[in-house]
C-alpha cells in the first residue's frame, strides 16, 4: 500500500468512523431481541444439557460402530427429548462410545426400562451395566444450583474485569475505591452465607449497574472497554443459541475464558491511544491495529486448529473451542469498530 492510498483510507475513516458504530450497534440490538424472544419461548437465555438441567446420561461401549443417525431415528419414535453424541479415538477416529442424554432422573422408572429395552432391540444384544454400558444420573435441584453458581461466577468475573479497567483508565481514587467497595459487599455477604446465590446475583448486578454509571461519569474509555466485552459475550451467546448448541458446564466456562480474550486487545488499544502522546491519534490507532490483529488472528488460528483436531472425539473441548472461536470473531468487530470509534470520538472531543 502506497502512502497516498494509506492517506485516502485514513481520510475515509476520519469521515465515517462514527457511522461504523451503527454496525455493532445493530448486531447488539439484534442479539438482545433474539435473546428476548428465546427467553420467552424457553424460559432461559441458553439451551442447557443434562449437566445443567438434571437427567440421565447413558454411555454405551460397543466393539462394533453404532450409526448415530439410525439410532436417533429409532429412539425418536419413543422419546421426545434426548441427545446423542459419540466419543472417538483421537489418532484413529474409531468410535469408542456413544452417549445418550435424557431429562429423566429416576433410573428405576418404567420409562427408563423401556429406553434400555429399545436400545437392546436396536443393538441386538443385552446391555449389562458396568460391562458394556454405564449410567450417571443428576438431580435437577443439584444441577440448577450448579448452574446458578456458574452464572454468578461469570457476573463476578465481568465485575472484577470492569473494576480493573476502571482502575487503570479511571479518574479519582475515591471513585475507584467506591467502585471496589460496591462490588465486594455482595461477594462478602455470599461467602459468609448471609445471602443466597439468587440474592448475590441480583445485588452484584445492581452494583455493576451503579459502577457502569460511575464509569460513564468519570471514564468514557473504561465504558468503551466494558461495552466491547459485553457485546462480545452477548453476540456470542445469541449466535450459539441460533446454532442450537446445548450448553454444558464446559460451555459456561468457555464464556468465562471469553471475558479474558475480549479485553486483552481492548486494553492494549486503550493504553496505546491514551498513554502514548508521541504521535497523532490515527498513527497510534494504526499501530495498535497491527498489533491487535496479529494477537487476535493468532488466537483464532490456534483455536480453529484445536477445534478441528478435537471435533470428533471430545464434546467438552469441541464446545469450548466453538464458543471461543465465535467470540474471537465478534471481538475483531467490537474492538476495532466499537472500542476504537468511541475512543477516537472521545480523544477528538478532548
Amino acid at each position: 500500500m502506497t502512502e497516498e492510498q494509506q492517506t485516502e483510507k485514513i481520510n475515509w475513516y476520519d469521515k465515517n468512523y462514527k457511522l461504523l458504530l451503527l454496525i455493532p450497534l445493530a448486531l447488539l440490538l439484534s442479539s438482545f431481541i433474539y435473546l428476548g424472544i428465546f427467553y420467552f419461548q424457553t424460559g432461559d437465555f441458553i439451551k442447557k444439557d443434562v449437566s445443567l438441567t438434571g437427567g440421565t446420561t447413558i454411555t454405551i461401549f460397543s466393539e462394533q460402530e453404532i450409526n448415530l443417525q439410525n439410532l436417533e431415528q429409532s429412539l425418536s419414535e419413543k422419546l421426545d427429548d434426548f441427545s446423542i453424541r459419540e466419543i472417538s479415538d483421537f489418532r484413529t477416529g474409531k468410535q469408542e462410545a456413544v452417549i445418550i442424554e435424557i431429562p429423566l432422573e429416576d433410573t428405576s422408572s418404567e420409562e427408563y426400562d423401556q429406553l434400555i429395552s429399545s436400545l437392546e432391540e436396536y443393538l441386538n444384544y443385552k446391555l449389562i451395566r458396568g460391562e458394556n454400558f454405564d449410567v450417571v444420573s443428576t438431580g435437577s435441584s443439584l444441577s440448577n444450583d450448579f448452574y446458578k453458581q456458574l452464572i454468578y461466577a461469570i457476573i463476578l468475573s465481568f465485575s472484577f474485569m470492569a473494576i480493573v479497567v476502571f482502575f487503570i483508565f479511571g479518574g479519582q481514587m475515591k471513585i475507584k475505591l467506591l467502585s471496589i467497595f460496591l462490588t465486594l459487599i455482595p461477594i462478602i455477604l455470599f461467602f459468609s452465607r448471609a445471602i443466597s446465590v439468587n440474592t448475590a446475583i441480583i445485588t452484584n448486578l445492581i452494583a455493576l449497574l451503579i459502577n457502569i454509571t460511575l464509569y460513564i461519569r468519570y471514564s468514557i474509555p473504561s465504558v468503551a472497554v466494558v461495552l466491547s466485552a459485553f457485546a462480545d459475550i452477548t453476540m456470542t451467546l445469541a449466535f450459539v443459541n441460533f446454532l442450537g448448541l446445548k450448553l454444558s458446564s464446559a460451555g459456561i466456562i468457555a464464556f468465562l475464558m471469553l471475558i479474558g480474550y475480549s479485553v486483552d486487545t481492548d486494553i492494549m488499544l486503550t493504553t496505546r491511544l491514551l498513554k502514548r502522546k508521541e504521535s497523532e491519534i490515527n498513527k497510534r490507532l494504526l499501530n495498535a491495529f497491527k498489533t491487535g490483529m496479529t494477537m487476535t488472528i493468532s488466537s483464532i488460528v490456534a483455536v480453529g486448529v484445536a477445534l478441528i483436531f478435537t471435533y470428533s472425539f471430545s464434546e467438552v473441548l469441541r464446545q469450548i473451542f466453538t464458543i471461543l472461536l465465535i467470540g474471537l470473531v465478534f471481538d475483531l468487530l467490537n474492538t476495532w469498530i466499537t472500542n476504537a470509534s468511541i475512543l477516537k470520538w472521545y480523544l477528538e472531543k478532548q
